[in-house]
């Protein structure tokens, strides 16, 4: 029942999105009540989310460096340059770029091990890769941001409602599932609160995205013309992540499993780990969470046809001798 969820999750939030807009449209005062409610579901979401990345694993990742060297070169050395060079032709407001800055700079902790699995790829690396890949982008994305826009703008963004989301929305729930998961560890019965908070992430992001829809109806409506660039831009991204990860794989002589591994942690983005981040930017930015929310749709998209295009063409199995 739960990949059944998952299978439909681009449905189910094109659905919300919809009702949000149009509730946006027809109650305006709703915004207010909204906001609030947004900011706890979001919480929660991102404490589910990072409950089903294996924070107790790190030492795992270790056991095979080829792939972890690989997949850090790849997402912190690789992945940033292409970033920077894609927002020389993105359309030129700075909530745009701000945007697609924040969100194709971290790569995903926890859609990409189920696209892994799903196509084949060595789940037991990618979770193990999994954690070192969130504490590495939550300590390089200041410093992305300060090379790309420069120290007083990334000034700027540090504002206190920045800090505030990054602290209340980001670190305290990472410690929390942290907490948790060595408290579940400690006695293998309470596994099932893992396993069921497995089913939240995708029903919050629907009541999240719901909430953007109808509070940000103007910033919505507003966006719908830059949609068509940012699409071009964010499958063209998909293309070049995954053939950058052929590359990788070659160079590093990466098994075929290992090889899919990096293709969905290249391709992959970790929207929910900024979406806070852009909701709580400066007045004049709104714009950078329309960029965020589209950026996910773009994505799973794109990972149904990964799913075909990394195990059938770039890293198929080998034939039998």
């Amino acid at each position: 029942m739960r990949e059944r969820l998952e299978q439909y999750q681009v449905l189910i939030y094109l659905v919300t999105i919809a009702l949000g807009l149009f509730l946006g449209v027809a109650a305006p005062g709703a915004s207010e009540w909204l906001e609030v409610v947004l900011w706890p579901v979001l919480g929660v979401l991102l404490y589910a989310t990072f409950t089903q990345t294996p924070l107790l694993h790190l030492s795992e990742a270790f056991r095979e460096p080829r792939l972890l060297l690989a997949a850090v070169i790849g997402n912190f050395v690789v992945i940033p340059p292409l970033v920077w060079a894609i927002l020389q032709v993105a359309p030129g407001d700075p909530a745009i770029l701000l945007g697609i800055a924040l969100v194709l700079l971290v790569p995903c902790t926890d859609w990409f091990i189920t696209f892994t699995h799903l196509g084949g790829g060595d789940t037991r690396r990618a979770i193990a890769f999994s954690p070192i890949s969130l504490l590495l982008q939550l300590a390089l994305l200041p410093l992305y941001l300060w090379l790309f826009f420069g120290g007083e703008f990334t000034l700027a963004l540090a504002g206190e409602d920045v800090l505030k989301a990054f602290a209340g929305l980001i670190l305290v729930p990472l410690i929390l599932a942290y907490l948790t998961e060595r408290w579940a560890n400690d006695d293998p019965g309470r596994g099932h609160l893992i396993s069921g908070l497995a089913w939240l992430p995708v029903p919050l992001l629907a009541v999240v995205v719901f909430i953007i829809a109808a509070s940000q109806v103007n910033t919505v409506l507003d966006g719908v013309g830059v949609l068509f660039p940012l699409l071009l831009i964010f499958a063209g991204f998909l293309v070049v992540a995954a053939l950058l990860a052929r590359a990788l794989a070659q160079v590093f002589g990466l098994p075929i499993a290992e090889g899919r591994v990096l293709a969905f942690s290249l391709g992959s983005r970790n929207s929910f780990v900024v979406l806070p981040i852009a909701l709580a930017l400066p007045q004049g930015l709104e714009l950078a969470v329309v960029v965020v929310v589209f950026q996910s749709l773009v994505e799973l998209v794109g990972m149904a046809v990964y799913l075909w295009w990394i195990p059938g063409r770039l890293f198929p199995d080998r034939p039998a001798a």
